[in-house]
């Protein structure tokens, strides 16, 4: 009897235990492995956490009118609010810890909004045909594991939760509810972020209110106090931003970023190649297995309706509306490099000049699982009684296509995918017995080496400090005041200054000027042979060890000590002094620390 009870009881619930047993799968590999874990650098590692490091660091996470020891000094509200719910985790635990609960809260927030908003919308359908539920959780688990930016990951698969509560509250009718909603859809915003999500969720909502109130000719006031509410929402919870960029007259480096210069079939071209792959940040693995059930999916309804001549029935179809979107958003990506269109923009919109609409492009993700699961319920929708073979091929087609789309997110070797390139380190060190030319989180950052280098050098708070050789995010986590550092809103001063400390640089590294020249998001020392000072190898073996930058500049702002992952053989052209190699067994760096005289 329990035998049966147990094997009814897995028959039943096969899918969740699927899904319970992938999150323990990666629960148990980063518990194992801990800070010996391989997590993404790049845009990672090197940029948010040394930020949210040194607010911890500094006690700033609450505080107003403080600087904060980066960039010579800059203002606490330029970095990241204290109210979003993946910047709180690093106001209550340790950095790691921090980042692998913010992972395991993206599973379980884009998990369970992705199943609640198809449950909503498919509810007796849910009910009644055993296979939704199984291809919703199973669809659902894989958009929650795409990996995108760490950071925003909340942000990302959160927003079939923001989806729901719009749709609930346009078929609500008690009073009661509507307040509850719009309850929620005002602490959305802790969830989310708005120059990378809420502002085009405001665009997409504000052309829904437009829509409904054409076709029902009618004034939706609910809908309208929906969409202020959520705007009222992203203000508040992100009041240091919004003073930022509407209080704050400072010229940041915003001013002098070039975007893309391309011509209309280029930029057409790029929107396309947004469609198959998606760009840096937004690789949702989409282009690997998503878009050929996509493809396929399409040519198969839409040939229906041509076949049954239901033509009106294409533009209603909810796996049209998804596809229409998609296409729109990747246009719109590829048309913000098209000078002309980005013109029109400008003038139509003068406050948000500069602004990425091409971000449009981060809400493909959420279009793309959902048509996915869309078009994989379409092929169990309509059982066929009198053909147990078709109905039972097609339960096992769709059985088949939702496990290999959860293979394919988990395992395939994305940017952030931080477990695959744990588990494939790991095994690469276990079988090679030899260490990876990567560096993992402990190693990256190494906290023993430089707290005892802080303390032999008697590094102080007023002592100003520049990386070579590594990130200055590596100082910055380690509490080190830097005069470099990577963020994406600086003043243009600053840069200018940064650009003369960096001229002789410059002039033998062309490809380095134009990269901080057009963007300057990443100050720090670069090489005079155009080679990467900064790359987080284990073994930095570079060509040119020679420093070159303008001395008095770099002086004036308060240079105190250079911290290099290359011994300089020239700086006795610089009026610096040696002051120690530094290593530790924990950490593959050889530091050497030069005093600015």
């Amino acid at each position: 009897m329990e035998t049966n009870s147990f094997k009814g009881f897995v028959t039943r619930h096969w899918y969740k235990l699927i899904v319970a047993a992938a999150i323990l799968m990666e629960l148990v590999v980063f518990l194992f492995y801990g800070e010996e874990s391989y997590i993404q650098i790049h845009d990672n590692l090197d940029l948010f956490i040394p930020h949210f490091r040194m607010m911890e660091l500094n006690d700033a996470w609450f505080k107003h009118g403080v600087t904060l020891p980066m960039l010579h000094g800059i203002n606490r509200d330029l970095l990241g609010s204290e109210f979003l719910l993946y910047n709180v985790l690093y106001e209550i635990f340790e950095p790691f810890t921090a980042y692998i609960t913010g992972y395991f809260l993206k599973l379980i927030i884009g998990t369970g909004s992705f199943i609640l908003l198809f449950r909503d919308v498919y509810r007796e359908e849910y009910k009644d045909n055993r296979m939704a539920a199984p291809i919703i959780w199973l669809v659902g688990f894989s958009y929650s594991l795409i990996p995108v930016f760490p950071t925003y990951g909340i942000a990302f698969t959160s927003i079939p939760l923001i989806v729901l509560l719009i749709r609930r509250l346009y078929f609500a009718t008690d009073k009661k509810t509507i307040v509850l909603l719009l309850t929620g859809i005002f602490l959305y915003p802790i969830l989310s972020y708005f120059s990378y999500f809420g502002f085009f969720i405001l665009c997409l909502y504000a052309l829904f209110i437009l829509f409904i109130m054409i076709r029902d000719r009618k004034l939706h006031l609910r809908m309208i106090l929906g969409a202020a509410t959520l705007s009222v929402g992203y203000i508040v919870f992100e009041y240091r931003l919004f003073a930022s960029m509407l209080l704050d007259d400072t010229i940041t480096i915003r001013s002098t970023m070039e975007r893309a210069d391309l011509s209309l079939s280029e930029a057409l071209l790029s929107g396309l190649r947004e469609l198959t792959g998606a760009s840096f940040h937004n690789q949702d693995s989409h282009g690997i297995l998503i878009i050929f059930i996509a493809a396929i999916g399409l040519i198969v309804i839409n040939a229906h309706y041509i076949k049954s001549r239901q033509i009106r029935l294409v533009l209603k179809d909810p796996v049209n509306l998804n596809a229409i979107l998609i296409i729109f958003n990747c246009l719109i990506f590829g048309l913000c490099s098209y000078v002309p269109f980005r013109g029109l923009l400008e003038f139509l919109l003068p406050p948000l000049k500069g602004f990425d609409f091409s971000r449009f492009a981060f809400l493909n993700p959420f279009l793309w699982y959902t048509l996915t699961a869309l078009i994989i319920l379409r092929l169990i929708k309509v059982p066929d009684p009198e053909n147990t073979i078709v109905s039972t091929g097609r339960k096992m087609g769709a059985t088949a296509l939702s496990l290999a789309l959860l293979l394919v997110v988990m395992l395939w070797p994305q940017v952030y995918n931080d477990f695959y390139y744990t588990v494939y380190n790991q095994a690469y060190i276990a079988i090679k017995e030899k260490d990876t030319s990567t560096l993992n989180y402990r190693e990256f950052y190494s906290e023993p080496l430089f707290d005892r280098l802080k303390q032999d050098v008697g590094i102080g708070e007023d002592d100003w400090c520049v990386a070579y050789g590594l990130h200055p995010g590596v100082l910055i986590y380690n509490g080190i005041p830097t005069l470099d550092g990577y963020l994406g809103m600086y003043p243009q001063e600053y840069k200018d200054i940064w650009c003369e400390i960096e001229e002789p640089a410059f002039a033998g590294s062309p490809s380095l000027k134009e990269y901080y020249t057009t963007w300057g998001a990443r100050v720090c020392i670069y090489s005079g042979s155009d080679e990467n000072t900064y790359a987080p190898l284990r073994k930095l073996e570079l060509n040119d060890r020679s420093l070159k930058v303008n001395y008095e500049p770099l002086k004036a702002l308060g240079l105190k000590y250079i911290i290099s992952r290359v011994e300089f053989d020239n700086s006795y052209e610089y009026p610096l002094s040696p002051v120690g190699e530094y290593t530790d067994e924990s950490s593959p760096y050889t530091i050497y620390v030069y005093e600015a005289k």
